[in-house]
């Protein structure tokens, strides 16, 4: 077994392909999710796979729950080698007619929730000379559109994140880097999740000091 991946925001599509994706190389998959029979089905399926796989669940825009569930997949499964923040919150919605209270709670989980997590695992991976953190960023981050402003801050912000990160985590060993999606993710397209998933580990697999940014599109 290679070590531990912990996917942040579990659910079909670029989740399943990413636990699906590291599951295969040999690594034990710990979710987080708010719904915890979304996590005992991805168990399920994953362990016909042959993927040892454990859920926690937790709501990423609550400090304690989200530390809580990551320090319960640890202690489960072994220290964790991988981080993987693929959570978002998506309210369509123009800036003059997005009210200030889901403007912070979108950040919350598209950005702040990304933010802890990496404070929670990088002290293990800093002692260990070794791991990745790797975040979910989008196109809106790169070309914004006003029908989805909120989402865009978000995306504008964890790509901001994963520079920073990179920034101080790369003298100590540790892989952060950013898969920029700039398409709609949809099976039978080039957007397909398995293919973003490659994507992830491929950026895994690079050096601390390789580029930070993935910028996947057709």
């Amino acid at each position: 077994m290679s070590g531990t991946c912990v996917i942040i925001g579990m659910g079909p599509g670029v989740s399943l392909a990413l636990a699906e994706r590291f599951g295969s190389a040999g690594y034990a998959i710990g979710m987080v999710a708010r719904q915890e029979a979304a996590l005992l089905a991805a168990e399920a399926r994953l362990g016909v796979e042959g993927i040892t796989a454990k859920g926690a669940p937790a709501d990423t825009a609550d400090e304690a729950e989200l530390r809580g569930a990551i320090t319960a997949l640890e202690d489960a499964l072994g220290p964790i080698e991988v981080l993987i923040y693929n959570a978002a919150a998506m309210h369509p919605g123009l800036p003059s007619q997005t009210t200030a209270e889901q403007a912070i709670a979108d950040f919350r989980v598209n950005v702040v929730g990304a933010l802890i997590a990496a404070q929670a695992v990088a002290p293990t991976m800093i002692a260990a000379g070794r791991g990745s953190i790797l975040l979910t960023g989008g196109g809106f981050a790169l070309q914004p559109s006003a029908q989805f402003a909120s989402l865009g801050i978000g995306k504008a912000a964890i790509r901001s994140l994963a520079f920073t990160l990179a920034e101080e985590l790369a003298p100590a060993g540790i892989r952060v880097g950013t898969v920029t999606i700039c398409g709609m993710v949809r099976r039978d397209t080039p957007y397909n999740p398995a293919a973003i998933a490659d994507a992830f580990f491929t950026l895994h697999q690079q050096r601390a000091t390789d580029p930070v940014e993935y910028v996947f599109q057709a």
